[in-house]
């Protein structure tokens, strides 16, 4: 275990993102030495204090302590970490491995918090002896940064000695950044951001719950008898957003999940000419549908997408290696997933996606080579690789005891393998993002082929564009003018979803009123 003490609460999002980056595998806990008082005056949630018996108790049990000091008066930050052997009384002096004391502006506090992380990476590179492909960047949008560079009219070498000089990123990252932002830059040139918008639908059904699984999705064995339930009170949901955005420009369509083809072909042309009944398609650039799942894919369901001018599918493999399908609960084979594709392209469907997941338990790289191999043969239009990512409400992190010894191994020449494969099948990154708990603090890259990048897959993820989200668990982002991002959420739980439509409408109408 891992404790942070923070002289008062500011900056720890950061602190602990960054610290979990070094020690994936250890529980980091923050405290406060300031007073309730002080905490409440400076209006935070300070919850937690390093004078209670709880804390006591954690700090004799951490194996580091680390130690943030905001000194206003000076304009300074104080770092320091300590080592605590087991059982160690806290009053109990500890070694003190590393400390470092620096200036810093606090009127400025993205400055503030860009050189408090540059200089606690420093001690973290130097304590573990390693260092990280993204350095101290810990958002889940690095390419923001080459994005509002180019924008400026900045050139690529100033952009990535920006990059270098304060966050301490490889140049392997910030090669494949500033290369995503320039395309991504280009891509969206062509998207309307004052009257344009993109819809989001989600169906939160799938054949079972992957291991890795965080996402609102439900077992379709036992739903099965509600689904049309569920696709009444979205059509309402739909017939309401169509209303409210009737003077806009829909660009792009998504229909996500769980698994959008688990619903029958009845159910999908249901859904889907409810669509384009409900709004006006001439402004729409792209219609995706995730036939995520190579079980649920049929030819009737292709055919009633193909029927309906589906533009873009995706059927996920998310590895070709059958024994960790069957580890990770996809209940499919191999050889479905390759039917799945064939099926669709003899269908006509010409921009398929294929997502993977590296760092799946009991992978190697060569077990990832072979995936990449068996997708060369099929040679997709689009690639996703994801790295893994460990969520909190997944089956991965929640029974621990009996996930937690696998190897779950992704490094940068995973990466560099997968990015490979890639670029010789004729696919270039078009967009990317990070999240938390990612193996080997890595990313999220798409591929695409020239004129197949999926727009809603950049413009959800650089939020340049109000994304309406309808369906459980969705959530709608409406992005104003001056960049500014208020959001709104459906709940999560199906039965709810259908019971509270007309709440859920409310909150739509609450965030798009004005």
């Amino acid at each position: 275990m891992i404790i942070v003490l923070f002289s008062r609460p500011d900056y720890e999002y950061d602190v602990h993102s960054l610290i979990k980056a070094f020690f994936p595998k250890e529980e980091v806990q923050m405290y406060y030495t300031c007073s309730e008082e002080e905490a409440a005056e400076q209006k935070a949630a300070c919850t937690r204090h390093a004078q209670d018996e709880e804390s006591t108790a954690r700090l004799a049990e951490a194996g580091h302590v680390f130690y943030v000091t905001y000194d206003n008066a000076a304009g300074r930050i104080f770092l320091s970490c300590e080592r605590k052997q087991p059982g160690q009384k806290p009053e109990e002096p500890a070694e003190i491995r590393k400390t470092d004391d620096f200036p810093v502006d606090f009127s400025d506090r993205t400055a503030a918090k860009n050189e408090l992380k540059r200089h606690l990476y420093g001690m973290l590179r130097e304590l573990c002896g390693q260092e990280l492909p993204w350095g101290s960047l810990t958002g889940i949008r690095p390419t923001k940064i080459p994005m509002k560079m180019l924008e400026e009219g900045q050139t690529r070498e100033q952009i990535a000695s920006y990059m270098r000089e304060n966050y301490l990123v490889s140049e392997e990252k910030i090669r494949l950044s500033i290369e995503i932002a320039e395309r991504e830059t280009k891509l969206l040139q062509q998207i309307d951001y004052a009257d344009g918008y993109s819809l989001y639908i989600g169906i939160p059904f799938c054949p079972s719950t992957c291991l890795y699984c965080s996402f609102t999705s439900y077992p379709l064995k036992a739903w099965a008898g509600k689904v049309d339930s569920y696709l009444d009170a979205l059509e309402k949901e739909i017939d309401d957003t169509a209303q409210m955005f009737c003077d806009k420009k829909l660009n792009s369509i998504y229909i996500g999940g769980g698994t959008p083809t688990t619903l029958g072909p009845s159910q999908l042309d249901r859904l889907i000419r409810k669509i384009k009944c409900s709004f006006d398609l001439s402004d729409c650039r792209e219609f995706t549908v995730e036939a995520g799942r190579p079980d649920s894919v049929t030819r009737e369901k292709l055919l009633v997408l193909k029927k309906h001018g589906i533009s873009r599918i995706s059927i996920n493999p998310q590895t070709m290696k059958q024994e960790t399908l069957d580890l990770i609960g996809r209940r499919h084979t191999v050889e479905q997933t390759k039917e799945s594709f064939y099926l669709a392209r003899e269908l006509g469907f010409d921009n398929i996606n294929m997502d993977l997941i590296i760092g799946l338990p009991q992978e190697n790289i060569d077990d990832v080579r072979h995936t990449m191999e068996m997708l060369q043969e099929l040679r997709p239009d689009n690639v996703t690789v994801h790295s893994l990512a460990m969520k909190r409400a997944s089956r991965l992190t929640l029974m621990k005891e009996q996930y937690g010894n696998m190897a779950m191994v992704n490094t940068q020449e995973h990466m560099q393998l997968c990015e490979e494969y890639c670029r010789a099948m004729g696919l270039f990154p078009y967009y990317l993002y990070r999240q938390k708990g990612m193996t080997g603090n890595l990313e999220n890259v798409g591929y695409a082929a020239e004129g197949k990048a999926g727009l809603y897959n950049i413009l959800i993820m650089e939020e340049v564009q109000t994304i309406v989200a309808l369906g459980a668990g969705s959530i709608s982002k409406r992005v104003y003018p001056d960049g500014t991002i208020k959001r709104c959420e459906n709940v999560k739980d199906a039965a709810q979803y259908i019971a509270r439509i007309d709440e859920m409408i409310g909150r739509k109408r609450v965030l798009f009123s004005d």
